[in-house]
């Protein structure tokens, strides 16, 4: 019973006009409704069209409702069989097109699809209350549940009833007729504020250009990033200029190099001010009522806050626990970047007598800081990195650890001519499932990166349906002659979300409503791999420089090495504050309306956030807990990461690539989805509860 209610991913907008219900198509036309005939039944993309989904969308629920109808209005007695398993049965039609559609309309969006989500996103909400909130279906479930010591179920079977249980009691079964009423009227607006906070934030962010048509303005930027603006310029229609905009590979390196001060403030504040200027795409009331409404929907099912709800299926069970781990980080980064912040000070005023450091400053002396204090340039990095030596670098570290390969497909259908597909298979050569790439920015794809499912992997009628998945970032593009080389940070991004691919790859459940973990789990798999990234022994195979193929130089490696603690207060502290202020935001105990700046403003007073600093994400843009799924749960990255050193430092005790180690890690943490409590999965790995002072080294907090 895997339903598709507004995904972590969802990126939409919406054309009233667009959003009207569109012209039936017959079925059997649609080739979303059909039988997949391409390799490895991977969607088919170039048949696929806008005017498809919606007619699809509404059989899938259509059909979904049918099945779970039968299950209802059943006259046989409640078994694990005919109720658990085949309520986790339903909706297969409505799950692969969903996985399709959501997947696109976050990596290959236009006006049609962001207005069919517009459409689509309370349908499926009312479906999950119509299932939810069904005293027929509960009757039943709980039927079972109450039985359940006496029905000899497998580990498996008994955390799916477990689970549907829960879902349903968190669902709201257990509420009188007019709290379930107002449950559903509350999950009917927040499917709605959840879309347009993405459609407002991807409005904004795409309509920001800085356009420079004087040369001497682009003092300090290196040669591969001023030809990757002229070629946007030249793009845009703009021949003779340069065009720098929001997205991460033109902002970011702006920040660092430019040398105009004025520049690098103007484009920062573009960035800062996203969604928060006082217009129709303003983010503020529409953040203040998902708060306001998440409060409320808790307080009816008897939790005390949004949070509470939330952490209840997470690791760290209870927002005590996750304001002790901020805590316990936050005092020692918050003095290393007040350090560093004095140290930047001096290098600002050797360039700029009498400045005050300015957020807009930071990354421009750090790097200054970095190449005098380690003799570490980025742009020297980066002739090491191209993109496609870092992704076989991805699945070196994959072959050596559990034996898989990649091989690409060129006869399977992709969604976009910048897409590559790849078969993956076991080491026994069966077939694991599909990897499709698709990493550069484009104007219908939004910000950051990503791993998505197209298809879990699950069982029906005994056969394993294997996954197909894909990564989804925006690196930088190739610029002039030069392939695309990456920073450091991108190679690290590309290993996070490949790890994300090998968790669904290698995925061995049965039951495609345990496919989804606790969210303060799931970066485990993904984190871990980025250690793998810059270990000397793998940068010795994949980093090897564009031009000559010579492997990266050791004292280059160890310049990384020891570079590695630099500037950790700030990435740490940026991190912690979005982290205490999701918190914040999450922790209301009444629904009340809140005024956003004064409330962000007053949560990061209250840590002690320095002026110098940006939180990470401001709340008008922190799409991650107002319309993606990490409300109350954007800690789980540094949760997860104590997780993932603690874990690594299992393969460095052992061997970066000990076979035992690996197939320990595969069998009890990869393979399990969540079959079984997550710490019961990491205990089986590591045989003792995680430490916290692997990240704290790392960091060069302790």
């Amino acid at each position: 019973m895997r339903m598709w209610l507004v995904p972590a991913v969802l990126l939409l907008a919406a054309s009233p006009a667009l959003a009207q219900p569109q012209a039936a198509h017959p079925m059997s036309a649609n080739p979303l409704l059909t039988t997949w005939t391409t390799p490895f039944a991977v969607p088919p993309f170039d048949q696929i069209r806008d005017e498809h989904f919606l007619p699809a969308i509404r059989e899938g629920i259509s059909r979904q409702r049918a099945e779970v109808e039968a299950i209802a209005a059943s006259k046989a007695a409640p078994t694990f069989a005919n109720t658990i398993a085949a309520l986790d049965g339903t909706g297969e039609t409505l799950s692969r097109v969903a996985g399709v559609f959501y997947n696109l309309n976050s990596a290959n969006t236009n006006d049609s699809l962001q207005a069919i989500a517009k459409v689509v996103a309370p349908l499926e909400a009312e479906l999950r209350d119509d299932i939810l909130l069904d005293p027929r279906l509960f009757a039943r479930v709980k039927s079972v549940w109450e039985r359940r010591a006496r029905l000899r179920l497998d580990p498996e079977q008994s955390r799916l009833l477990e689970e549907t249980y829960k879902n349903f009691v968190r669902g709201g079964a257990n509420l009188d007729a007019a709290g379930k009423a107002r449950l559903r009227a509350i999950n009917q607006r927040l499917s709605v504020l959840g879309v347009t906070f993405a459609e407002n934030l991807l409005q904004q962010t795409n309509a920001y250009r800085l356009v420079l048509d004087e040369p001497e303005d682009l003092a300090g930027l290196p040669e591969r990033v001023t030809t990757g603006a002229a070629e946007a310029a030249r793009a845009a229609g703009l021949e003779g200029k340069w065009l720098f905009t929001l997205q991460a590979p033109s902002l970011w390196p702006f920040l660092q190099s430019a040398d105009n001060r004025e520049l690098r403030r103007q484009i920062l504040a573009a960035y800062v001010s996203r969604a928060d200027h006082g217009d129709e795409h303003d983010n503020k009331a529409v953040l203040a009522e998902i708060a306001q409404l998440r409060a409320e929907r808790a307080g009816l099912l008897g939790y005390e806050t949004h949070a509470a709800f939330v952490l209840e299926e997470r690791m760290a069970k209870t927002p005590a626990a996750v304001y002790a781990l901020l805590d316990q980080v936050w005092t020692p980064a918050l003095a290393m970047a007040k350090k560093d912040a004095a140290d930047y000070q001096a290098t600002l005023a050797q360039s700029v007598s009498g400045a005050k450091l300015e957020p807009c400053d930071w990354r421009w002396c750090a790097e200054k800081v970095r190449k005098a204090r380690y003799n570490l340039d980025e742009q020297a990095l980066r002739p090491y990195f191209t993109l496609d030596r870092a992704r076989e670098g991805a699945f070196y570290v994959a072959n050596r650890l559990y034996g898989i390969t990649f091989t690409e497909r060129k006869d399977l259908p992709v969604y976009s001519p910048e897409v590559r597909a790849f078969e993956v298979k076991d080491a026994d050569g069966s077939h694991l499932g599909v990897y499709y790439a698709d990493y550069h920015p484009r104007p219908g794809k939004r910000g950051g990166a990503w791993s998505n499912e197209f298809r879990v992997q699950h069982y029906v009628h005994g056969e394993d349906v294997r996954p197909i998945v894909a990564n989804v970032g925006n690196f930088s593009r190739p610029a002039g002659d030069q392939p695309a080389l990456l920073s450091l940070e991108e190679v690290e991004t590309l290993f996070h979300e490949f790890g994300h691919s090998l968790h669904a790859l290698l995925s061995r459940i049965h039951y495609q409503s345990l496919a989804e973990v606790p969210r303060d789990f799931v970066e485990l798999p993904s984190q871990i791999m980025e250690n793998w990234a810059t270990e000397p022994e793998v940068l010795k195979v994949y980093a090897r420089h564009w031009r000559t193929g010579e492997a990266i130089p050791d004292s280059l490696v160890e310049r990384i090495k020891q570079a590695r603690k630099f500037d950790q207060g700030f990435a740490t502290v940026e991190y912690v504050a979005a982290s205490y202020l999701d918190m914040d935001w999450h922790t209301l105990p009444q629904p009340k309306a809140e005024d956003p700046a004064a409330f962000e403003n007053a949560s990061l007073t209250r840590i002690g956030l320095i002026p110098e600093i940006v939180v990470r994400y401001r709340s008008p843009y922190f799409a991650h807990i107002f319309s993606g799924g990490y409300s109350a749960g954007y800690y789980s990255y540094l949760w997860s990461e104590v997780l993932s050193l603690d874990a690594f430092q299992a393969f460095k005790e052992k061997g970066l690539f000990d076979p035992a180690t690996a197939r320990s890690f595969r069998t009890n943490i990869l393979e399990r989805g969540g079959t079984e409590d997550a710490m019961a999965l990491w205990l089986r790995f590591r045989g003792r509860p995680p430490r916290v002072e692997p990240l704290l080294e790392k960091r060069g907090l302790n």
